[in-house]
């Protein structure tokens, strides 16, 4: 998981909140809530749908007063850094005949803040995504490709497959059946002398998930020499919400990711939302936490579609 390209931080860090964007791997918006017995192959199609917010119109991350999602990266023994963005998705393309969903993410403070994102995802799984992306030091947009799948993400302990281009049939997959989920996430630890105006208040291990039924599915990837090997997720049997995913390599774990789902109470129940996403590789130690507070979230908002083009990303201020 190799990443050193110049402007490639900026590219990959605003793919983690403009994932559920990206890649449809041939699981459509309208794929129905499964009744009776469930393959893995199903289990995981349904995980897709969730995790691409395909029970929604739209879905967004805002900034409400102080409130903002903050994305927090830690290596072992070092200071935390901190970037706040906000993100919008628009999924609502049903009547376009290219367009699948687009996804516009911007950056707040940090070392990244002023820039922004634009992806469009097409109806087409052959056609790649489109990446716009709007970088403050130049105030010029800037077109990028579609980044390899394990190129890990600006430092951080995801990788672009993890969060954007993974999809089903690039693994093989085996239900291994049902459990019941023990214990909480997995959350990041910040002293106190080592905190911000944007860490000072991040929640406490969710515990949400402990005791509820789940699936364990096996995921077996196809690529060769890649790295891992197989990946094993537990799954929410009631809203497919993927709470934990432990990757494996040669035997051994190599890394954790857990997300922290909340419901949107409505009538489909995979329409959920995540709190935040706590990942952390296990050799290095090195930790990611992206915090999610309940006040930015807006679900089926009333946005115009013009939020979605090249001129919001020229309009962002520094």
């Amino acid at each position: 998981m190799m990443f050193n390209k110049k402007l490639g931080v900026k590219v990959l860090v605003c793919a983690l909140f403009t994932a559920p964007a990206v890649s449809t791997a041939g699981v459509s918006p309208d794929l129905p809530y499964p009744t009776g017995d469930v393959t893995a192959d199903q289990i995981i199609d349904q995980v897709y749908f969730v995790n691409h917010f395909y029970a929604l119109k739209n879905f967004a991350i805002t900034k409400k007063g102080r409130d903002i999602t903050v994305l927090v990266s830690k290596a072992q023994g070092k200071k935390p850094s901190t970037n706040t963005l906000e993100r919008y998705l628009n999924n609502n393309y049903k009547d376009d005949a290219k367009v699948r969903a687009k996804d516009l993410a911007i950056f707040r403070s940090g070392k990244l803040k002023g820039t922004g994102m634009l992806i469009t995802d097409y109806d087409d799984d052959a056609k790649s995504q489109s990446y716009m992306i709007w970088l403050p030091a130049l105030r010029k947009i800037r077109r990028f490709a579609q980044p390899a799948h394990d190129d890990a993400w600006g430092g951080t302990d995801f990788t672009f497959g993890d969060v954007v281009l993974r999809k089903p049939h690039n693994e093989t997959h085996e239900l291994l059946g049902k459990a019941t989920f023990e214990g909480c996430l997995g959350a990041m630890d910040i002293p106190a002398n080592q905190r911000s105006r944007y860490t000072k208040s991040l929640p406490e291990a969710a515990c949400t998930p402990k005791g509820k039924e789940v699936y364990k599915v096996k995921s077996t990837t196809k690529f060769e020499n890649w790295w891992y090997d197989s990946r094993i997720s537990y799954i929410d049997t009631k809203t497919f919400a993927d709470y934990r995913t432990e990757y494996f390599k040669g035997g051994e774990q190599v890394k954790v990711l857990d997300r922290d789902w909340k419901s949107l109470n409505m009538s489909d129940p995979r329409a959920q939302a995540w709190g935040y996403w706590y990942g952390k590789t296990t050799a290095t130690g090195h930790e990611t936490w992206a915090v999610i507070p309940d006040k930015v979230v807006v679900s089926n908002g009333d946005f115009k579609e013009k939020l979605w083009t090249e001129k919001t990303l020229r309009k962002i201020k520094r």
